[in-house]
């Protein structure tokens, strides 16, 4: 979640920017999906997978750590807090800096921040260093996640949103899913430091091509930069307009006007400055609450899982360290298989009746498993 400045920080905006930027909102809603999108979506998708990566690798090298160094249930459990309390604060951190600074800077960053630490996690030579290791690394872990959210939310148009955010948010599961998957292969032949240095060094270069990505235009623009999010958008429309011609030789309903402007269209309105504090207003206070439980109670059950089944499947069911590692990996491949599902069909099945749907069915599913823990092998 973003926070934003105070409305009166900044000097108002003038009619006649005003204007510009509502025309501004009203182009970037008519560019035709291209290049300058696909682009965004692998490289900041590429900086989050390495997300999912990075804050996943502890639970596939504990069971080789927890006999190696002696480690007690209780400290498992210190070890794995220490990367959740780093990415409480750098969600906070990070999202309000990238409000200040721009979504680019501060996903960059926080990806250099996590692939640096990740490196620090493999020199680690004991529970202290690993620990401080972890706690610093899940602030670039925490910080990440939102801002390049944001960034991505902010390119899409307002008709198809919900899909295109889904298909770069299924990098994340897809991330846990081959952390477990390249876990199984690795760490049993090349030892627990590998997983570690594969989510470190890539990441060094991932931060430097997240750093070479335009800015946010919408970001841009409720920041009063007017000029920078037009020559974004002129570039984009002048990228496009070969492809829109090639399509529409007569200009016959292209999105894009031969000079590259998009044609007459609804009014969109301009991005608005809000306070943090209108979340828990009146107008939003409940809807605030219950998304705040929604998703508290949603990443308390698939963390716990994703974090303890490896160990659990090695100590508890005795699989050997390879099948434990495969068998915890499994919780990912399904929430891959339902979220691709969910990416199409969420904007006819709908926001929340998909959310209902899917909390009922995970209770079901949690309950019988509280019953039958023999059930999960």
């Amino acid at each position: 979640m973003s926070v934003t400045p105070p409305l009166m920080s900044r000097p108002p905006i003038s009619i006649g920017a005003s204007t510009h930027a509502d025309e501004l909102i009203a182009r970037l809603e008519c560019l035709p999906f291209s290049w300058w999108h696909i682009r965004a979506r692998i490289v900041m998708g590429s900086a989050t997978f390495l997300d999912a990566f990075d804050a996943l690798s502890l639970a596939f090298v504990l069971p080789i750590l927890i006999p190696l160094w002696h480690i007690s249930p209780q400290e498992v459990g210190v070890l794995i807090a220490a990367s959740y309390i780093g990415q409480l604060a750098g969600a906070l951190v990070f999202s309000r800096l990238a409000e200040r600074f721009g979504r680019v800077y501060l996903a960059a960053a926080a990806t250099f921040l996590m692939s640096v630490m990740s490196l620090g996690c493999a020199l680690s030579g004991n529970f202290a260093a690993l620990f401080a290791c972890r706690l610093v690394q899940g602030i670039g872990v925490g910080g990440e996640m939102p801002v390049a959210a944001a960034y991505i939310s902010e390119l899409a148009k307002a008709q198809g949103r919900g899909r295109f955010f889904l298909l770069y948010e299924m990098i994340f599961p897809v991330g846990l899913m081959m952390t477990g998957q390249i876990a199984a292969v690795v760490v049993p032949v090349f030892g627990w430091k590998i997983l570690f240095l594969i989510g470190g060094i890539p990441g060094l270069v991932i931060a430097f091509l997240v750093l070479r990505l335009p800015e946010s235009p919408r970001w841009l623009i409720g920041r009063d930069r007017i000029a920078e999010a037009e020559k974004i958008i002129h570039d984009v429309e002048s990228r496009s307009r070969k492809l829109a011609l090639d399509r529409h030789p007569n200009g016959q309903h292209s999105p894009l006007s031969a000079g590259g402007r998009p044609r007459p269209a609804a009014a969109i309105a301009q991005p608005q400055r809000t306070r943090w504090r209108e979340l828990v207003s009146p107008l939003y206070r409940w809807r605030s609450f219950v998304v705040w439980g929604l998703w508290a109670a949603a990443y308390f059950v698939s963390n716990g899982l994703n974090n303890w089944m490896p160990t659990l499947y090695r100590t508890v069911y005795g699989l050997d360290l390879q099948s434990s590692l495969r068998a915890a990996s499994l919780t990912n491949v399904a929430q891959v298989i339902l979220l691709l599902l969910c990416a199409f069909v969420i904007d006819r099945f709908g926001r929340r009746n998909w959310t209902v749907v899917g909390f009922a069915i995970g209770s079901a599913l949690l309950a019988y498993l509280g019953f039958s823990p023999r059930a999960a092998l």
